[in-house]
């Protein structure tokens, strides 16, 4: 064994010293130290169900998702509970809408009825009723409109209506997404009050009046009327702001807090998370979804890698729970050890 130089210098053995590689020279000792970790347990699929019967319609605008009648739902749900994917949110498509959006409150209406059919069928599973009016109003807006604007403290009755009716249903949580202010807190009385205690909010409390909504909007219907959602959707500029947003559902009852979208807002979803003491989740949207799906086929993405990448992003800024479309491909990249 040689003896070292007799000439080094202090600076060449603490370059010598420092030398991160080592923990990269295999792929045991990457899986060894990896900082971010991610299970199929925090993965939640957003799932269309809609009315009518035998149908499993593809969505135009985001290959490879469809819309479901409750008769062929269970295919889905199958298909996810097999890949490890234990965590749906329900998306309604009502045949019926008015001004009101009384489909999302009625006892008979389209999630209402997926919900107490996933829970006879797939009891081991965990259904999430994401809790807004824009798929059920006539207008296309996220509230009860007073002329053309959307009347904040009178919506705050219906989405409580709407709260307990799902819950009634049998939903595991409760996702409002309609960013009315004082929504958390009278949805939280209303569950309370009718026995739900137990039953969870998951806010979206930073979602942003984002162009990554798109292809959701052609999914569920949901585009609308007239305008936009500006005076009740963040502006994607607000950082601040959004932080207050999430504070005020913490403040209010929230169990979970979300920023919506992800991929491009790791640094809100980083800042979310070492502001609160709730889990945090991430929504990975329809545009992004749509993005690499079409980008794929065309052949000049890697669709598995980017997917994939996508999703440690997201985790790495700081969620804890990640709503994707792409939630079954992750799980079996999962149990491939492509990620994990």
């Amino acid at each position: 064994m040689g003896s070292l130089r007799d000439d080094i210098t202090e600076k060449e053995v603490q370059v010598m010293i420092q030398r991160p590689r080592r923990l990269r020279s295999s792929s045991q000792i990457r899986n060894m130290v990896r900082e971010t970790r991610i299970s199929p347990d925090s993965l939640i699929y957003p799932m269309f169900v809609a009315e009518g019967e035998n149908i499993k319609e593809e969505i135009k605008s985001m290959p490879g998702q469809y819309r479901y009648s409750i008769d062929r739902m269970d295919e889905c749900l199958d298909e996810l509970e097999n890949a490890g994917v234990h965590a749906v949110m329900f998306f309604g498509i009502p045949d019926h809408k008015d001004e009101t959006g009384s489909g999302a409150y009625d006892h008979n209406g389209i999630v209402q009825k997926a919900l107490r059919h996933a829970k006879e069928t797939h009891p081991c599973m965990y259904f999430v009723a994401d809790l807004c009016m824009c798929e059920y109003t006539s207008h296309g807006h996220c509230g009860i409109l007073n002329g053309t604007e959307v009347d904040n403290d009178a919506t705050l009755t219906y989405l409580q209506k709407i709260a307990v009716a799902q819950a009634e249903a049998g939903a595991d949580m409760i996702a409002p997404s309609d960013m009315m202010d004082g929504r958390v807190a009278a949805i939280r009385e209303a569950l309370d009050a009718h026995g739900y205690t137990n039953v969870p909010i998951m806010a979206y409390s930073a979602k942003f009046a984002s162009s990554f909504y798109g292809p959701f909007r052609d999914a569920a219907d949901s585009a609308p009327g007239f305008g936009d959602r500006k005076s009740y959707q963040m502006d994607f500029h607000n950082r601040r702001e959004a932080l207050k947003e999430v504070l005020l559902d913490v403040e209010e009852g929230a169990d979970i807090v979300m920023v919506k979208p992800a991929a491009c807002y790791g640094d809100l979803i980083r800042e979310v998370k070492d502001a609160t003491n709730v889990p945090v989740a991430a929504y990975s949207v329809s545009g992004e979804y749509s993005m690499v799906k079409t980008t794929a086929a065309a052949g000049y993405i890697d669709e598995e890698r980017i997917m994939c990448e996508m999703a440690v992003c997201a985790y790495r800024a700081g969620a804890d729970i990640y709503i994707t479309y792409f939630a079954k491909e992750l799980a079996e990249c999962m149990r491939k050890g492509l990620i994990g």
